[in-house]
């Protein structure tokens, strides 16, 4: 059932980004971001909490930072705190692509320690991008906890994190 408030077109992407087929699913995705329309935030931000598929799921984020920021971020807010790892690791690299230091608030502590590797990566580089000027040394310091954590790929997501973080200090 669609939601009432939606259109037809809304309610066709709606339908298609849960289409079987990653074409279909991409394509609703790169219409969502084309002809933004706040009716489809929700379904944008649960969906990217559940697909699959990489490029999708980058046409999802493309098409939520079209969207209006002070409808989108609630539903990002909600997200992060979610069970889901994806979700949270989604909700986060959203935020880092729409950059609005206002949501600062939302990057915790335990995000930036979460013991899911994406999700903390997730969390360091929205981090780096959100921090306010007066808590760049508490991020430093809690970044700086993180050393020796995973693989060389989680390593280097640190190492960048950490060199982004400094290069605001100069």
């Amino acid at each position: 059932m669609t939601d009432p408030s939606t259109g037809p077109t809304s309610a066709r992407i709606a339908s298609a980004l849960s289409a079987d087929n990653p074409s279909t699913r991409l394509s609703a995705a790169l219409a969502a971001g084309t002809d933004p329309d706040p009716s489809l935030i929700g379904v944008l931000v649960e969906r990217s909490g559940v697909e699959p598929d990489f490029f999708v799921r980058d046409m999802l984020v493309w098409a939520l930072t079209r969207q209006p920021v002070d409808l989108t971020v609630p539903h990002l807010a909600e997200a992060v705190r979610s069970a889901s790892p994806q979700m949270r690791s989604q909700a986060l690299h959203t935020l880092s692509k729409i950059g609005a230091s206002s949501t600062w608030g939302l990057i915790t502590a335990e995000l930036l320690h979460d013991p899911d590797d994406d999700v903390a990566r997730s969390a360091w580089r929205a981090a780096v991008v959100l921090v306010p000027d007066d808590r760049r040394l508490w991020l430093a310091d809690e970044l700086s906890t993180e050393c020796g954590r995973g693989g060389s790929e989680v390593r280097k997501s640190l190492r960048r994190a950490q060199l982004a973080l400094s290069a605001q200090f100069r």
